[in-house]
């Protein structure tokens, strides 16, 4: 709930007639969602992966049952085709089935029955989900009554799916790479693993391929022709994403669908922010002791914004293009117009709900913190001034880092015992433990520096300076500190937290401290140090630390895997 001023549409920017989408017709809509039990798309760049994880493990779990990677790799891509292109599953379950029939791969009776019943689940599924689609439809053009009205933008360059197609035919190339290189490989298992890869990359390529060609088509599509209207309310998340309302549901208690925006005179899907984000959330899975961080435009990403009243243009309805003329955040701007940069996500009313009760826990807990915050920011105001200020890694730091070490040290025995291990996993365990020797220094001896002319940070390549004024935010989230300054930069060390053991001992966690004295001097320049910081007490590149642990594992790993740890 949002108890914002809603922020009004000028009538100049509302077409003649436009009917307002008001909640007796949204009920109508969201009547013919698909079932509740029926997985829909979600928004999100975690479920993303989410999804493309579990298809790849399907598809390398069916491989090392026997299955022939040419069956293997679809029958993993299903289970992505059915979150993201139900129209695809139309073609390729029943494609698999038939696949799995004439060819009859051993062991012939499991084959059959899984493919037949995995083709069943999806058929039903996806036809469930498209015929929704319809239904959506149908209920929007009744609710438009009619009025339709051309695009704000109708006469710009149409820079949908660029993004997408050009993802995809990367995709595929590098599918057919792996493919090639089947012959290269030593054992029968590489070989089926690296034929699945390719398979399932190059099936990856064409989903993105196709999704962009779809995705320039629906927009094209919206544009040749007037486009149904209707008068909506809609707030923007820090994400991108527009959430739509009703245009009577003034209070935002259920927001219809969620749809990824950009302004119009954008001419690709994903701006230089999006894709940065992406890239820093992907690195940020593989080591965070790299120095990135998401960006800090995402740090109030699910703190949602005023409730605007907005005209929507072309019908929704589960994967539709739409476009978007809103009232400005500001009074006295220009209306915002906006098109969809990705399809509409409808939001079940089961959907709605557990996010309802999510967002209730997540704001309990967020006002506990904020307590517990301002309130250490408040007791770093009565501390005295010093010449300069440092904080280093300490032991909630120290048990994460030792922490590592043994479970390295657990993987690589597990996996050297494992006298056919293949040289694809051999490959995957030399990265992770790679990951995890950059990580341990950082995690056991970084160090924050401040003094007058602000804040310097200790890291694998070098130190960095951050001048006060550059300061973005530094806050504890989860179980990392996160410090962020101008031009999207940010610094990031986690460690161990336990909420429970805190409260009730009355415990402050170290990274709460740290971060409630930065703030404090940050927001008030008469508690910062007063003296400049010497070089030595800044601390040292990282680098020099992560030698050591990375030829040990080095040379660890491939001796483990010939046996010489054996004995």
């Amino acid at each position: 709930m949002n108890t914002d001023v809603r922020r009004t549409l000028p009538a100049t920017a509302i077409p003649d007639g436009c009917l307002p989408w008001s909640t007796e017709h949204t009920l109508r809509w969201t009547r013919v969602l698909p079932p509740g039990w029926i997985p829909v798309p979600r928004v999100g760049l975690r479920v993303l992966k989410l999804v493309l994880l579990t298809g790849a493990l399907a598809a390398l779990g069916l491989t090392g049952a026997g299955l022939p990677p040419y069956l293997a790799a679809p029958a993993g891509l299903l289970l992505v085709w059915l979150q993201l292109r139900p129209e695809v599953v139309r073609v390729s379950a029943p494609a698999l089935a038939l696949a799995a029939v004439v060819l009859r791969p051993a062991p012939v009776l499991p084959v059959l029955a899984g493919a037949l019943l995995l083709t069943a689940t999806a058929m039903a599924i996806s036809t469930l989900r498209l015929r929704a689609r319809e239904r959506q439809r149908e209920a929007a053009l009744a609710a438009s009554g009619g009025v339709t009205a051309p695009l704000p933008d109708g006469d710009r360059p149409l820079g949908r799916g660029r993004f997408l197609s050009g993802l995809g035919i990367a995709l595929i190339l590098a599918g057919i790479g792996l493919i090639a290189t089947v012959g290269v490989w030593n054992s029968s298992e590489s070989r089926r693993a690296v034929a699945v890869a390719g398979c399932f990359a190059a099936g990856l390529g064409v989903t993105a391929l196709l999704s962009g060609v779809l995705g320039r088509r629906r927009a094209a599509a919206l544009r040749a022709a007037p486009a149904p209207v209707l008068r909506v309310l809609m707030r923007t998340t820090g994400r991108g994403d527009a959430k739509v309302f009703a245009a009577d549901d003034v209070a935002g208690l259920r927001p219809l669908f969620t749809v990824g925006v950009v302004p119009l005179d954008h001419d690709t899907d994903y701006d230089g922010g999006d894709v940065a984000d992406a890239v820093t959330d992907t690195a940020l899975d593989l080591a965070d002791a790299a120095g990135l961080a998401e960006s800090a435009d995402r740090l109030d990403g699910d703190r949602p914004g005023p409730l605007r009243e907005a005209v929507l243009y072309g019908v929704p309805y589960e994967g539709a293009e739409v476009a978007l003329v809103s009232a400005p955040a500001k009074p006295g701007d220009p209306p915002v117009a906006e098109r969809s940069s990705g399809p509409v996500r409808p939001l079940s009313e089961g959907g709605v709900r557990r996010r309802l009760k999510r967002a209730k826990r997540t704001a309990a807990r967020r006002a506990v913190d904020d307590e517990q915050y301002f309130g250490l920011v408040e007791a770093a105001r009565l501390k005295d001034l010093v010449p300069v200020r440092r904080w280093r890694a300490g032991a909630v730091d120290w048990l994460a880092g030792f922490l590592m070490v043994p479970a390295g040290v657990l993987l690589c025995w597990v996996t050297s015992t494992d006298g056919g291990i293949s040289l694809w996993k051999q490959i995957v365990l030399l990265l992770v433990g790679l990951s995890g020797a950059f990580r341990i220094p950082v995690k056991l001896c970084w160090r924050v520096t401040a003094d007058r002319t602000g804040l310097w940070l200790n890291g694998l390549r070098g130190i960095t300076h951050i001048p006060w004024d550059d300061i973005h935010s530094v806050r504890r989230e989860s179980l990392e500190l996160k410090l962020r300054w101008r031009g999207d930069g940010a610094w990031t060390v986690s460690a161990p937290r336990w909420a429970w053991f805190q409260r009730h001992r009355g415990v402050t966690h170290p990274y709460d401290a740290l971060a409630a004295e930065v703030t404090a001097m940050h927001t008030d320049p008469a508690l910062r140090p007063t003296g400049d910081s010497e070089e030595r007490e800044r601390g040292r590149p990282l680098w020099p630390l992560a030698v050591p642990f990375v030829l040990v594992w080095l040379t660890a790993v491939p001796a483990g895997l010939m046996g010489f740890l054996d004995g």
